[in-house]
């Protein structure tokens, strides 16, 4: 079975993603962020490097989608391969910083890979106002995200609405993580963990 959690830079994928792992006795897999080549040359200069970072995130997640079937385990994953194609790299092109050339480049691999590839079994998705993702990346003090404008994030959150919207792959699971605070309350972990019962319990 393979779980994956989508959501906006501090939306907290990762701490979630964590603590269902521990619970299901799921393998997790997570964001290539320690060793990715790319990051902080990315926030520094975005247009230079939005091709090579998305290049690099769109190959690391390839090669996991692709382990996942292999290995036959119960595995939840810290953010999807569509969100890289359907979001991110969208996004810097429309703002100006990946090429049209880059851009069709990077459209043209993905769809070939994404012949490849199942979708999850269930997607979770985690939405979060603004203020909250601005909230939880002040919180975690990445020095490579403290250059992340509000109106980065505002065009991103936009895009992610959009993508769920339409989101017909499989099963779907919302969480307005604005409204509780899983990492600090029990109750709410516990009420996440009986809405994924509820969808997972429909998987068999």
């Amino acid at each position: 079975m393979h779980i994956a959690v989508a959501g906006n830079i501090g939306a907290g994928k990762t701490t979630l993603t964590n603590l269902l792992s521990k619970h299901y006795k799921w393998e997790a897999h997570f964001e290539d962020v320690v060793d990715n080549p790319y990051l902080d040359d990315f926030y520094t200069q975005m247009e230079r490097w939005s091709f090579n970072l998305q290049i690099y995130f769109l190959n690391s997640r390839f090669r996991q989608v692709l382990k996942f079937r292999e290995s036959g385990k119960n595995v939840i994953q810290d953010r999807t391969i569509d969100e890289d194609a359907y979001i991110f790299a969208p996004n810097l092109h429309a703002m100006g910083l990946m090429t049209n050339r880059d851009f069709d480049n990077y459209k043209s691999l993905f769809e070939l890979m994404e012949s490849f590839v199942q979708p999850p079994d269930l997607l979770i998705y985690l939405r979060s106002s603004i203020p909250n993702l601005v909230s939880q990346i002040h919180k975690r003090g990445r020095e490579y995200e403290s250059s992340i404008s509000i109106d980065y994030l505002s065009r991103l959150n936009e895009r992610y609405e959009a993508w769920i919207n339409q989101y017909e792959k499989g099963k779907l699971l919302i969480i307005n993580v604005d409204d509780i605070n899983f990492v600090d309350n029990p109750e709410d972990l516990g009420e996440v963990i009986n809405k994924i019962d509820a969808e997972i319990h429909g998987l068999f």
